[in-house]
């Protein structure tokens, strides 16, 4: 039996092989207390257990994560600080970068790192240029780990040129290994063998996520966003944008020719990781999201949310902030009985009196949470030079279905795809995840085939003799500061036409990095699994399902699609 889980903010959702789906309350205190009250509640004895989790993301967002002291090159020891020239908000002169994770007083330089106090948890060393020669720094982290300390080396977890965010990433992986090995360590008696879901889409063992989980940070959303390509590609939709939107946040993300847009990192909390992702667009808006009217006098739906404790007000567990799933329940989107699991019969009188309370009103909130979400779809589609007018928009998690409609509305798209088990997706999806790791090296010219077919080999050995495997270029124009991934250097022209607009045919171009990608796909694919018959209706309507609501707004209807989707249109 294979059993995918997903930990999100407010529910941590399990889903079968089989098709049975368990929802239940995420208990911040203890995750892995979730994951065992999911697993048992599908009376089920997982042989392989598929993981996405969250525990990595919030400790960094909480700052929650080890002391951490940093060794770097003579003269940079203030790199963090230091950073790059961009600004967090371009006008905001108030806007401040996050505070580094290590204290000045815990930046040492090599040659001056005998110090360093024992109270810390983890060190982190990244020495210049060790992307290319990692030899001498893994000859100091054998030395510090010989004393005892749990060392992270950046050779081994970020190996590419930019010393400011290679830097960051190796703070990053040892900040979080303490909490993140303690977390995943008590899941390792849930199955015969534990799989955890990257940021890039693949599963890793449990042992190699342990070691890495700065790649970690976007771990359970990749899983719902493989899931709802894969459906959209079913009914006809191979082009599309997804759209979770959970308890506490929503994530968004292209999908082009069926396959999620790659990214060759991503920012949590301010801090660029540079480690291969899916490329998730995420914002503060969730059933939980709170809304308040601010100093100014406006109504502001999150980014802050009731979570799991207390919850929204109609909840009844002591909530008494306003929030969306308060306010779509006032607005009769989400039936008072049997529509959140575990909960009973929602409070509507409580959240009527939180939503007066705060001075504000039901279809406010969802008119300025929907203006959030519409924000966020905006960013990955128009912003990027996509008529979002041609895609398809995949609503999943356990309200995505509810604002689709109006998301569609305002982007003019015609079709949206709510797939079976919506409210699970993201479990779902684990469970159609392919075993599979990324490999980037710095690139300094030589032989380009000998070290593509090298690297391909590497990636190999990493996920299985018998997995395969792509290589990719990371390219650029000779003096631009960014570059883009393309398969082979014949691309990159048409590529750059693609993401920038134009092309410079003429200019000497140069590879800066390498990249190998290993892969064995699922035994399972998620869209053949059985389905129930599902609702059909003419909105206005409500069609309650298991684990999500969905809102058929007025001028819309629900037809059943392929791979027991449900097909909404005008």
């Amino acid at each position: 039996m294979r059993v995918g889980v997903d930990t999100g903010g407010t529910f941590t959702d399990a889903v079968a092989e089989d098709g049975r789906s368990a929802k239940v309350p995420t208990t911040p205190d203890d995750p892995a207390d979730a994951v065992r009250t999911a697993v048992d509640a599908l009376e089920a004895s997982p042989e392989v257990l598929v993981h996405g989790t969250t525990v990595a993301t919030n400790a960094l967002l909480q700052r929650a994560g080890a002391r951490v002291a940093l060794v770097t090159s003579p003269g940079f020891a203030d790199v963090l600080e230091i950073g790059r020239q961009d600004r967090p908000s371009l006008y905001d002169l108030w806007a401040d970068r996050p505070d580094p994770l290590v204290p000045r007083t815990l930046r040492f330089e090599h040659g001056n790192s005998d110090s360093i106090p024992n109270d810390v948890d983890a060190l982190a060393i990244c020495l210049l240029h060790s992307d290319l020669d990692p030899a001498p720094e893994r000859a100091l982290a054998a030395e510090f780990a010989s004393s005892g300390l749990d060392v992270t080396c950046s050779a081994d977890v970020s190996p590419e040129f930019r010393e400011y965010e290679r830097t960051l990433t190796t703070v990053v992986n040892a900040y979080l290994r303490p909490a993140c090995r303690d977390y995943l360590q008590r899941l390792s008696g849930l199955a015969s063998e534990v799989l955890v879901m990257t940021s890039a889409g693949g599963l890793v063992p449990l042992a190699d996520a342990v070691e890495l989980p700065a790649a970690l940070l976007l771990s359970g959303p990749a899983g719902g966003v493989l899931a709802a390509a894969a459906v959209a590609a079913a009914n006809g939709a191979p082009d599309a944008i997804t759209f979770d939107m959970g308890g506490t946040s929503t994530d968004v993300c292209l999908v082009r020719g069926a396959t999620p847009e790659p990214a060759p990192g991503r920012e949590v909390g301010g801090f660029p990781i540079r480690l291969p992702s899916i490329d998730v667009h995420t914002i503060g808006a969730g059933g939980g999201s709170i809304a308040r009217i601010d100093a100014g006098g406006a109504l502001v739906v999150g980014p802050n949310s009731a979570g799991a404790v207390p919850g929204p007000a109609c909840y009844g567990r002591g909530g008494t902030e306003p929030t969306v799933t308060d306010a779509n329940l006032l607005l009769g989107r989400i039936p008072p009985a049997g529509a959140l699991p575990g909960l009973g019969t929602l409070d509507e009188s409580a959240a009527r009196s939180a939503i007066e309370a705060a001075g504000v009103s039901a279809e406010g909130v969802v008119t300025v949470v929907n203006a959030n979400m519409e924000r966020a779809l905006r960013a990955v589609s128009v912003e990027r030079g996509v008529d979002p007018r041609g895609l398809a928009l995949v609503a999943f998690g356990g309200a995505g279905p509810l604002h689709a409609c109006a998301l569609a509305d305002a982007l003019g798209m015609r079709r949206v795809i709510v797939p079976a088990r919506a409210g699970v997706l993201s479990a779902l999806g684990m469970l159609g995840a392919p075993r599979a790791r990324e490999l980037v090296r710095s690139w300094a010219g030589g032989d380009l085939t000998g070290a593509l077919g090298a690297l391909a080999d590497e990636a190999k050995s990493v996920v299985g003799r018998e997995a395969a495997v792509s290589t990719a270029l990371d390219v650029r124009y000779a003096g631009q500061s960014h570059e883009i991934t393309v398969a082979s250097i014949d691309d990159f022209h048409a590529e750059h036409v693609r993401i920038n607009g134009y092309s410079r045919p003429d200019a000497p171009i140069e590879i800066v990095a390498l990249r190998a990608r290993a892969r064995i796909d699922s035994p399972l694919d998620v869209t053949s699994l059985a389905v129930p018959d599902r609702e059909t209706a003419v909105g206005p309507a409500v069609i309650a399902e298991a684990d999500c609501t969905i809102w058929v707004a007025d001028g819309w209807r629900a037809r059943r699609g392929e791979a027991g989707a449900l097909v909404l249109e005008r």
